[in-house]
C-alpha cells in the first residue's frame, strides 16, 4: 500500500494516512474484504509511531470504512454506494460553489463559466 506523508502540508499525519486509505477506498484501489496492514507494520514501514497509525485506522473505523478484529487484523468493509455518492456530490457541489465565487468576483458570466465546465468535463468534444 502505497501512502506518501508530507511534513509540509500542515495536515496532521494520522489525517494523511487516513484520507489515503479512504481515497483508496473510495476509489476502488482497496476493495471488500482487503486485509489493510497491522498498525505495527504500517508504523514501522512509515517510520511513525504505531500511536498515529491506531488513531488513523481508529477514525477510519469511526466512520465506516474498515473494521477491526482482535487477533486477525483490518479489513476493509462493505461500503454503501449511495452513501459515498453522496459524500462525493457534497463535496463536488462545495468545489463548484467556490469556482462560482471566484468567477463572479472576476466577472466570468454564467454562459462563459458553463462553457468551461463543459470543457473541463468532456474535453473538447462539448457536444455531448
Amino acid at each position: 500500500m502505497d501512502i506518501i506523508i508530507t511534513n509540509s502540508s500542515g495536515e496532521p499525519i494520522y489525517q494523511q494516512i487516513y484520507s489515503q486509505i479512504k481515497n483508496m477506498i473510495l476509489n476502488g484501489t482497496l476493495k471488500e474484504g482487503d486485509a489493510l496492514p497491522s498498525m505495527r507494520t504500517l508504523a514501522q514501514q512509515m517510520r511513525i509511531s504505531i500511536i498515529t497509525t491506531k488513531r488513523a485506522y481508529e477514525e477510519l473505523e469511526r466512520d465506516g470504512f474498515i473494521e477491526s478484529y482482535t487477533g486477525k487484523g483490518s479489513f476493509v468493509k462493505a461500503q454503501n454506494t449511495e452513501l459515498f455518492r453522496e459524500q462525493n456530490l457534497r463535496e463536488a457541489e462545495s468545489l463548484i460553489a467556490q469556482a462560482c465565487e471566484k468567477a463572479k468576483m472576476c466577472g466570468i458570466g454564467l454562459d462563459e463559466l458553463q462553457e468551461i465546465l463543459k470543457i473541463i468535463y468532456g474535453g473538447e468534444n462539448t457536444d455531448e
